[in-house]
């Protein structure tokens, strides 16, 4: 895990994909459920700002770059 206790955004999409396929399983109790669903909504609001960050850089360097024409 990264720094900080923070997942990375791989190690984030793994825990979702794992999560999708407790969920999936025949045998996952309806409590467990509900604690997967919660801790996936809380690995998605992380991925989505990661990539919102992500993307913003992106821009930015783009921006420049365009700039220095």
């Amino acid at each position: 895990m990264a720094q900080n206790n923070k997942p990375t955004y791989a190690e984030a999409i793994a825990e979702l994909e794992s999560i999708v396929a407790r969920i999936q399983d025949d045998s996952c109790e309806i409590e467990t459920i509900k604690e997967l669903t919660a801790r996936a909504m809380t690995l998605l609001k992380y991925c989505k700002e990661k990539l919102f960050e992500t993307d913003e850089s992106l821009k930015k360097l783009l921006d420049e770059l365009d700039e220095g024409k």
